[in-house]
């Protein structure tokens, strides 16, 4: 027997559910020729009462007459079921029959010839999720059995294991197949460059989106979150951690013994800064693990690519701010390891500043930079608190060279004239950081606060006044994490501070030494307590990354894209439906 002789059995689940009660179910009325689609309403007055209908009619097909029946069912509880309005392509009305397989399996057998040729070559087609278009809120409501793909590209495995999942239950669809070739394409393709982020993002840091570009990831609703936790929250490492050396210096420094300062609130302090870079590290390894390509463009940003840096000066601030009643002294072999990666990651970076490429320093200069330089300073700290020679003073010269070019390049602010953002202005507090690091090295290194020290101190002491004189500088803008650039310079000025009272021991110095405590004890409490309350009670601490969401090609619809933001105010859902015909 042929293939084609063979009967078509109905579904089992169509045959057990009326198609009167299944909304979206695309249905034929014969007796008044209405096409009834799985987005109208039109029904039959008995097809209202909830009736099963009986319907027969006699059907020229060939030169033979085929009588067909539906038999009646029983309304059974409503199926979401979601088929194409016409899988074969043909018109509704090329193929009005309707074959009963149960009345005519007979008919057919005897009558080979009755068969339509087109029906019995069309394929067979699975049931696909539909997309509904709600007209009030102007969005798209996808079905429950359909995966959000719209994270894939950044995702670390793009979906696949959710694809072979769903794959399991059938055969996988067309759309699957063009979804996963796409997903594929968007693999084996690399971060965009550093002229693109120049381009498509605006302001001294990049984060702001410029008018005439369109973001690859929907604007309008918010991303996962491990999407959305950017590298730079190990700032709030860094203030907490800086803190804990602040308050053991208090402890332990024989100038500021007259405030009795008890050794638990660096115990306390050390063990609150752990715990923070224990969670904020494992919340980033995550983000590695299953966002790997928002890591990858987040370390060819820019600016990101400097807090790269920030993890491990993190981890140098804990081992300098270790309680003396945990570890006294720490062996070498910890400043080895923790060194290690701060020199791998300075190769690159000094490299790519001096190479006069895409990333010279002249283009890419910001004031984060400075963490770049901070390292090499703190490590040197480390080392000579430790009992190294050479390998400190090698990270110390090595640091003070590129902070000399960083330094003027900064002054020149030959990148861009733009003027700096208000949310961003607390990152200017990052140019005290470098020489207050730098004085209290070159310090433990000779083996007293000599004219050296005292020079790098007294740089770092009026950056710090010549910010603090402009308090309007600093008021009127919304929280953010860039406030957490306030914190660590404070700190590590105010620790100088207290080395050099040690050489230079006089009211005034001991005041300005308690003075400046204060104030950055103050200040990282204050932004403790606002990052808390914006995180777990607001949730608007981390919003949409849009910096790692820009096109991997300007939009060539660029002047139209401006004009038409300027003017409406409906531009969200435009972006969107654009976006998705761009090249990711």
């Amino acid at each position: 027997m042929e293939k084609s002789d063979l009967p078509v059995e109905a579904p089992s689940v169509l045959k057990q559910s009326s198609y009167q009660n299944i909304k979206g179910f695309d249905c034929v009325d014969l007796e008044n020729g209405n096409d009834h689609n799985r987005l109208g309403n039109a029904t039959s007055d008995k097809e209202s009462k909830g009736e099963s209908v009986a319907i027969s009619e006699s059907t020229k097909l060939d030169g033979q007459d085929i009588a067909i029946s539906i038999p009646p069912m029983m309304p059974l509880s409503s199926l979401s079921l979601s088929l194409p309005s016409s899988p074969s392509g043909l018109h509704i009305g090329q193929t009005k029959l309707v074959v009963y397989p149960e009345k005519c399996r007979n008919t057919n057998q005897n009558n080979p010839t009755n068969q339509n040729p087109q029906i019995s070559r069309q394929k067979q087609f699975r049931s696909q999720p539909i997309l509904v278009v709600e007209g009030t809120k102007r969005k798209l409501v996808r079905s429950e059995t359909m995966r959000d793909s719209r994270f894939d590209p950044f995702k670390t495995w793009s979906g696949k294991l959710e694809r072979q999942i769903s794959n399991l239950r059938g055969m996988p669809t067309e759309e699957e197949a063009l979804e996963a070739g796409e997903t594929k394409r968007h693999e084996t393709e690399e971060a965009p460059g550093v002229d693109r982020y120049f381009d498509a993002l605006e302001g001294p840091e990049l984060d702001t989106l410029r008018a005439t570009e369109v973001s690859v990831l929907p604007e309008d609703e918010k991303w996962p979150f491990l999407l959305r936790f950017p590298v730079n929250a190990f700032g709030m490492c860094l203030g907490v951690s800086s803190q804990a050396i602040l308050w053991k210096t208090l402890n332990t420094s024989p100038v500021m013994s007259f405030l009795h300062i008890s050794p638990i609130p660096n115990l306390i302090l050390w063990w609150a800064s752990l715990v923070l870079m224990v969670f904020v590290s494992f919340l980033y390894l995550l983000k590695i693990v299953f966002y790997l390509e928002a890591v990858k463009r987040e370390y060819h940003h820019p600016v990101r690519a400097n807090f790269f840096f920030a993890p491990w000066i993190a981890c140098l601030f804990l081992s300098l701010g270790v309680p003396p009643s945990i570890a006294a002294n720490l062996q070498p072999i910890i400043w080895y390891i923790l060194m290690a990666p701060l020199f791998i990651f300075e190769l690159k970076i000094y490299g790519q500043w001096m190479s006069g490429g895409h990333r010279r320093l002249s283009k890419v200069a910001n004031p984060s930079n400075h963490l770049s330089i901070i390292g090499n300073f703190i490590g040197a700290l480390l080392g000579a608190n430790m009992g190294l020679k050479e390998g400190p003073i090698f990270f110390f010269a090595v640091g003070l060279a590129h902070y000399m070019v960083l330094f003027v390049t900064l002054y020149q602010r030959l990148p861009t004239n733009a003027t700096l953002p208000k949310e961003l202005h607390p990152v200017f507090f990052l140019f005290v950081a470098p020489p207050s690091v730098a004085c209290m090295a070159w310090a433990k290194i000779q083996g007293e606060f000599d004219h050296g020290a005292k020079i790098l101190y007294f740089i770092a002491l009026f950056l710090y006044m010549s910010l603090a004189v402009r308090v309007n500088f600093f008021r009127g803008f919304r929280f953010s994490l860039s406030w957490w650039a306030y914190t660590f310079p404070m700190t590590g000025a105010s620790i100088a501070t207290i080395k050099y009272t040690t050489a230079v021991t006089n009211i005034m110095t001991r005041s300005l030494s308690l003075c400046l405590s204060a104030i950055s004890t103050f200040t990282v409490s204050t932004l403790l307590v606002y990052t808390i309350i914006h995180a777990f009670v607001l949730q608007d601490l981390f919003p949409n990354d849009i910096s790692i969401a820009i096109t991997k090609k300007k939009p060539k619809f660029s002047k139209m894209l401006a004009q038409f933001r300027s003017s409406s105010s409906d531009s969200k859902d435009f972006d969107y439906s654009i976006s998705k015909g761009l090249e990711f």
